[in-house]
């Protein structure tokens, strides 16, 4: 016995034998060089599109939703028997169903989430979360996961209420009074693998994949109505940097980092809402990210879209490769958004040294989209996950169709929002605007009297306008039309505004904090050669579209023009009010949001001191009562009254070359009733689907 026993613990020594199987029996010997290969795959920022169908506008939209993310998985995990699936959060807020779930008629405890029903059937090995999770605040949340977060004054209903049934991490969020995390920081996901040996015999291995969350810091500004005092974030690297080790010592043999931010190589910020590119320093293995609803690397499908600018922009030295997928040597994948791609990172572990070792040289990554099989047909959805939600759906659909009680003379969209079409914004203005005036006319408050004589002016963005794609665009049909026959309906104003979380917020500012605001929002548009004759984009890339915030006073007492010749930052020229140009110590009050109102899309001076209004109204219900007042004193709002007074416009340049606005194709004639003369043709369509529309910067 003696002798067995030195004998095993030289064979132990020598790598051999092995401990530990998962029934407590002797698991077998992994050999030097055994190597085994396995799939992560990601979706990311799912935001309740569960079905291919677009309720505000009533209809099915192959380009979306979960039911065909759902066969993007089974392919995948067909071609990777090794797989394990994540979500990286912003999963439950976004469309007229989760709003529906949530505020209008919110789930008991008792039942599941249509979008969590889903996952489930999908097998979904683990989740994180997004800052959009916080929006319906932390009580729901806390129901809704069926996790007790540990925060005085919060707490979900006594009992098990329906949840993932996979495990869910976040890393980076403590709660104030505990400072301890609200959620597990990471979870070890133990999993059995087949591997080959160096003989090219197979072999079953255990694979220990820990896996952490980390969601922006900006959560507190964007939720500070729910958060506020509740918790606190850290930045990404300090988080990772305090779990990465423990992972490690408790046995993580891979280390999966999902981020809820993009790729910015800037210099690291605790405060960094897209501190993602940071977290590759700190021991990680792969990183799955999101937020920024982009594509990395570059899709692989025939036809794909070219690369976004904004990783074409990254200077070498960031060693961000977005055509193969990596960040700083670690494999990195984002999945778009709304359910239209799966990241798939295809890892080779080698056991050497005792430990598995990633083969970066046997690493690929892929954002695969529903198009991957011939680069022109959308994948047919899971017929298997209609039959999970078929109520809920119906119920959304119930739902949108309530009417409002009023009807439009003409059509509200954002197809042309980057080319001055107001059709989309100026009602969401008008209401902002009313509401705000309202807010300090019956106030009791000192202070806020002292402002009566002070402008107020609103801005909003066009929200929906081609940063998912080119059906994310804002249409509202004419009222008493064929499109809709009874009017305006419930599921409008979401489509007006989509952000059911915002609410609505003033800021009292100078003229110059309104001339930087304006140059903030000019940066979406591309500086343009007027001498170049080869193509120029006016909208580079749609990637944040939420920033371009529109300004309007009432009888469009403020205007401005833009001068896309010229670089960011001094764009903005012949600002006036009431046609005296507006001066540096100009006293206004705007109408925004909370978001914006906090800091928001990084306007200068923005950053939540100056705000004198915190309304206990989000800025939806604000457009959506505001058509019921107007239907119930005129019955409609008009093109005349709601949506043509047109606050902005270009400088006229002419260009030697052709100047392009990508939109939804099919549109041009809308265009042109529109009064928007600088759209001058529709092009072709580009690798995305977009049409590429002429414009003459010269009309």
């Amino acid at each position: 016995m003696k002798l067995n026993l030195v004998m095993l613990a030289a064979m132990s020594a020598a790598g051999l034998v092995a401990c530990g199987g998962d029934n407590g029996t002797v698991a077998p010997a992994i050999p030097e060089g055994t190597t085994v290969t396995l799939a992560l795959l990601e979706t990311t920022d799912i935001h309740a599109n569960v079905m291919s169908y677009n309720y505000y506008s009533l209809a099915e939209d192959t380009s979306l939703g979960l039911e065909r993310t759902s066969a993007l998985v089974k392919a995948a995990r067909a071609e990777n028997p090794n797989n394990v699936l994540l979500d990286d959060g912003d999963t439950i807020q976004g469309t007229l169903l989760g709003d529906l779930q949530a505020v209008t008629k919110p789930i008991p405890c008792g039942e599941t989430l249509a979008v969590h029903k889903v996952m489930n059937a999908m097998k979904f090995d683990g989740g994180g979360f997004g800052n959009h999770e916080f929006n319906y605040g932390l009580p729901y949340l806390s129901q809704i996961t069926n996790t007790d977060f540990g925060i005085p004054g919060v707490s979900k209903p006594s009992g098990t209420c329906g949840a993932p049934a996979f495990p869910l991490v976040l890393t980076n969020v403590t709660g104030v009074a505990s400072g301890k995390p609200i959620v597990q920081p990471y979870t070890l996901l133990p999993r059995t693998f087949s591997a080959t040996q160096p003989d090219g015999n197979k072999l079953d291995v255990k694979i220990n994949i820990g896996i952490m969350s980390f969601v922006p810091p900006q959560i507190l500004e964007w939720d500070q109505k729910n958060l506020a005092g509740k918790v606190a974030v850290s930045g990404v690297q300090e988080a990772a940097r305090q779990y990465v080790p423990e992972l490690r010592g408790k046995g993580a043999d891979l280390v999966v980092a999902l981020s809820h931010g993009g790729l910015d190589p800037s210099t690291y910020s605790p405060k960094m809402e897209n501190g993602s590119y940071h977290l590759t320093t700190t021991g990680i293995d792969a990183l799955l990210i999101g937020h920024s609803h982009l594509i990395f690397p570059k899709g692989k499908e025939t036809g794909a879209a070219a690369l976004d600018p904004s990783f074409a922009a990254f200077p070498a030295s960031a060693k961000i490769d977005a055509i193969n997928g990596f960040v700083n040597g670690v494999p990195t994948v984002m999945a778009q958004s709304w359910g239209r791609r799966l990241g798939i990172i295809k890892l080779t572990l080698a056991y050497t040294g005792g430990k598995w070792v990633v083969q970066p040289a046997r690493t690929t990554v892929e954002s695969r989209g529903f198009k991957y099989t011939d680069g022109v047909t959308n994948i047919a959805a899971d017929s298997s996950v209609a039959p999970l939600v078929a109520n809920e759906h119906a119920a959304t659909i119930a739902y949108a169709k309530q009417p409002l009680g009023v009807t439009t003379d003409f059509e509200m969209s954002s197809y042309f929002s980057l080319a001055g079409d107001v059709t989309a914004i100026q009602l969401v203005n008008q209401a902002q605007l009313a509401y705000v005036k309202n807010f300090i006319a019956t106030s009791s408050d000192a202070t806020l009297a002292s402002y009566k004589s002070i402008p107020v002016i609103s801005c909003s963005a066009p929200f929906k306008a081609g940063r998912n794609g080119p059906s994310d665009f804002t249409d509202v049909a004419p009222g008493a039309s064929a499109a809709a026959p009874v009017g305006l309906q419930v599921r409008n104003p979401g489509d007006l505004y989509l952000y059911s979380n915002n609410n609505l917020q003033a800021v009292k500012i100078k003229g110059s904090d309104l001339k930087n605001w304006l140059e903030a929002s000019a940066r979406q548009f591309g500086q343009i050669d007027p001498a170049k004759t080869s193509e120029q984009d006016l909208v580079p890339s749609y990637g944040t579209i939420y920033n371009y915030d529109v300004f309007y006073a009432e009888d469009n007492a403020l205007t401005y023009q833009i001068d896309v010749t010229r670089p960011a930052g001094s764009r903005i020229v012949n600002l006036t009010y009431k046609g005296k140009a507006v001066a540096d110590g100009d006293d206004f009050i705007v109408a925004t949001n909370d978001y914006r109102a906090g800091g928001g899309g990084a306007v200068p001076g923005i950053d939540g001191s100056k705000t004198i209004i915190k309304s206990p109204d989000a800025n939806q219900t604000v457009v959506s009562n505001y058509l019921t007042a107007q239907g119930a004193a005129t019955g409609k709002v008009t093109l005349a009254g709601n949506g043509s007074a047109r606050s902005w416009s270009f400088v006229k340049v002419a260009t030697a070359g052709p100047v392009i606005l990508r939109s939804a194709p099919g549109h041009l004639a809308l265009a042109k009733r529109n009064g928007i003369t600088a759209v001058t043709a529709e092009g072709a369509l580009d690798a995305s689907g977009f049409a590429k529309y002429t414009i003459d910067l010269s009309k």
